[in-house]
């Protein structure tokens, strides 16, 4: 909990302070001003505060993930044990396949789920990480199949596309919400008189709850559709068959306890299968269910398989 509170501490004054320092270059002026809202103020703020902070964390997630999750990387470890050791030349031989210019770093976090997930700011500074659960758990060819799907979301780009449409996401809900919150604030009083700045940034706060659920709706979507281009990336590289059997498997083995599950659950859009089902509307779901993505890898057929040429998208 402490190591949670000082990076979120942390994080928050790097985002604040090298969004003071862009503004400061741009020469941005307030954008709630005694007569109005300065909207082109206002926009160029919102972009500003919403893509710095998803580029920061996308610059930061592998060392986050690997502080949260205490992930223990084997590249230049010693002593390696046969299943780490074939676990570092899976990731080889697979990266070669995908075209990778350099292979991600391999890395093991400690926990009894099944769970393996991707992340790093480019491709060619990407960690696979896998959960001790996940290699006892697997056979070869399961194992096989998780990590082809984990290097296909690196070789598609989708850390960076994910961290990106965030941002757009982050910096339209704040523009939106300041422009309601003004407007609503500003009803029935005299034109030459500004809004309450208290009742202004309360509305404000409100509306950013409100716009950001219905933002997050088009991410989770998004991400959804990323989990199915990853299985198919993963059937490629390996087979259909494979990475059915890697699904059903991870299906069937048990889930996160609480103290696993408060682990994971930052991290939960970048897992193979999400630390928790979730119990609302499958609209707000990073992923699709197990059983749409066995129906949808069965639509491939092994002709489109054997006949699609793999390589990474530029």
């Amino acid at each position: 909990m402490f190591k949670r509170i000082c990076l979120f501490l942390g994080l928050n004054i790097l985002i604040v302070a090298s969004v003071s320092i862009i503004c400061d270059l741009f020469g941005l002026r307030p954008y709630l001003t005694r007569t109005g809202l300065d909207l082109t103020s206002l926009a160029i703020f919102c972009m500003i505060w919403g893509m710095t902070t998803s580029v920061i964390s996308l610059l930061l997630s592998k060392k986050i993930a690997k502080w949260m999750l205490g992930v223990k990387t084997l590249g230049n470890a010693t002593n390696l044990s046969d299943k780490e050791r074939k676990l570092v030349e899976m990731v080889l031989r697979l990266s070669q396949k995908a075209r990778l210019t350099n292979s991600p770093e391999v890395g093991i976090f400690d926990n009894q789920t099944c769970n393996a997930f991707a992340t790093g700011a480019t491709k060619n500074s990407a960690l696979i990480a896998v959960s001790s659960g996940l290699l006892e758990t697997l056979s070869e060819e399961e194992l096989e199949a998780v990590l082809a799907h984990e290097m296909t979301h690196i070789t598609n780009g989708d850390m960076v596309t994910m961290s990106l449409l965030q941002g757009v996401i982050n910096a339209f809900v704040m523009f939106l919400a300041r422009v309601c919150a003004y407007a609503l604030t500003s009803m029935g009083r005299d034109s030459r008189r500004s809004s309450s700045p208290m009742s202004f940034y309360l509305f404000t706060m409100l509306f950013e709850m409100i716009f950001l659920s219905l933002g997050s709706i088009l991410v989770f979507f998004v991400s959804r559709k990323r989990e199915y281009a990853a299985d198919k990336g993963a059937a490629i590289l390996t087979s259909r068959n494979q990475m059915i059997s890697a699904l059903r498997k991870l299906e069937s083995s048990r889930s996160p306890t609480k103290k696993e599950w408060e682990k994971e659950k930052s991290f939960a859009a970048m897992m193979i299968r999400p630390a928790k089902k979730s119990t609302i509307s499958r609209l707000f779901s990073t992923h699709p269910t197990v059983e749409e993505r066995i129906a949808y890898l069965e639509t491939l057929t092994d002709k489109y398989l054997s006949n699609y040429s793999f390589s990474y998208r530029h």
